[in-house]
């Protein structure tokens, strides 16, 4: 662990419990936490810091929280664009997805990592096929994953996530994992019943795709006579809350049900528009008191892994939407990609930058046109605002990237290399 000292900057504090606020000054971090915030004062003597960093005027920002992620899809990156989703998953990505072994998820795993530390991402919410190497790609890098269950009627098992919820929440201190299933339509009743079970026994939030696309209520509606959401909830899924990914379709019933279970909705706005699903309703949550947080989806469908645009579709599509150029401030969009989606992904101590919260970070460079004049930063991030100027990403106290160099452990010139073999193997 590392001792550094951030200084001569600005600090955006605030967002968890207060608003947003800019501080001139400095951040020192000691190991793994933020231990000062603000004015230089008298200082411990310069051998006490394993790095001093000078901001030059730059800002330092809690680190980005990609709520919803597929990391070891980066294998399928651009290799099944322009098609309609049904032919898309059937044809495409459940077919290649079945060549898998846990070694090329676990390559997979670290080339969309080194991508999201290039836009300030210190936080994913993974599901995918095999969380035990995707645990060991990011417990590797020193990057920070939650992990959920995709459980259906293909693959895995109410019991396989009983025994991850015991072994991966010991794994790693950067570990963790949520229960989580893949979808309504993929999953039987008898299964779902299972879930419900699991998460009244686990006394555990439940994570899930929920209401992506109107066929998939439609078909809910068709099975079982109500949403998704409605059946969730009847199943007790819902019932120590959790999360649904997507939420494009959700009924002002399945917004009572979000609010009254504490469920929150993460919008993936590029992935949803690029496979035309639609536009999930963020004004209309936020009406009903729902919690909202952002992800980008995974990397065969959105095809970016940037949280930077993200952000900005976020705001303006719900202004689209709702035909008010004045819904969804800026400040609002940011918290949902820090804030609320780390409480989302049960990282509490991670959600902002104060004195003894984790020393999750990013430095973003203001020293650039698309910066300034700097009237209003936080909003210039938003609106304005990219992966470019993305100067430095922290995760757990440590240095992941820097300037584009990045600091996991593994030559990155050799990553791709490998990378690009076992895509030609899986894809052949």
């Amino acid at each position: 662990m590392m001792n550094l000292r951030f200084y001569n900057g600005k600090i955006l504090t605030g967002g968890a419990d207060s608003p947003f606020l800019l501080t001139e000054g400095e951040l020192h971090v000691q190991g793994s936490r933020i231990v000062r915030i603000g004015s230089a004062a008298e200082e411990p003597e310069p051998a006490f810091w394993d790095r001093e960093i000078d901001l030059a005027g730059d800002l330092v920002i809690p680190g980005l929280k990609n709520a919803h992620t597929h990391s070891a899809m980066t294998f399928l990156r651009s290799k099944a664009d322009d098609m309609v989703l049904d032919r898309w998953l059937k044809e495409q990505v459940f077919p290649y997805e079945a060549r898998l072994t846990p070694d090329d998820v676990y390559l997979f795993s670290k080339l969309a990592i080194a991508e999201y530390l290039t836009s300030g991402i210190t936080a994913n919410f993974d599901m995918y096929l095999m969380p035990e190497p995707a645990a060991a790609a990011s417990a590797e890098c020193g990057f920070r994953t939650v992990l959920t269950g995709a459980v259906n009627d293909f693959t895995q098992s109410v019991q396989m996530l009983a025994d991850w919820y015991q072994t991966l929440n010991r794994y790693d201190p950067l570990i963790s994992f949520l229960p989580g299933f893949h979808a309504e339509y993929t999953t039987s009743y008898a299964i779902l019943k299972e879930l419900g079970q699991l998460a009244v026994s686990l006394r555990a939030p439940m994570y899930m795709h929920n209401s992506e696309t109107a066929r998939e209520v439609a078909g809910c509606l068709a099975r079982y006579g109500k949403t998704p959401s409605a059946l969730f909830e009847e199943l007790g899924i819902f019932d120590y809350g959790g999360g649904g990914f997507h939420c494009v379709y959700l009924s002002d019933e399945d917004l009572e049900i979000f609010r009254r279970h504490g469920v929150y909705a993460v919008t993936c706005p590029a992935a949803n528009l690029k496979l035309a699903s639609g536009i999930a309703p963020i004004a209309r949550m936020l009406s009903h008191g729902i919690r909202v947080a952002v992800g980008t989806d995974g990397p065969a469908g959105n095809n970016a892994l940037d949280l930077f645009r993200e952000l900005y579709l976020v705001s303006v599509l719900a202004k689209h939407r709702s035909f008010d150029a004045a819904a969804l401030d800026a400040v609002q969009v940011f918290g949902m990609a820090t804030v609320y989606g780390a409480r989302a992904m049960g990282l509490a101590e991670a959600d902002c930058l104060a004195v003894g919260k984790l020393a999750d970070l990013a430095v973003v460079s203001m020293n650039m046109p698309n910066m300034r004049p700097l009237n209003h930063p936080l909003k210039n991030l938003v609106y304005a605002g990219s992966k470019a100027n993305v100067r430095m990403t922290v995760v757990n106290g440590k240095i992941l990237y820097e300037d584009g160099r990045f600091l996991i452990g593994e030559d990155i010139e050799t990553l791709y290399e490998r990378a690009e073999t076992a895509a030609r193997r899986l894809l052949a």
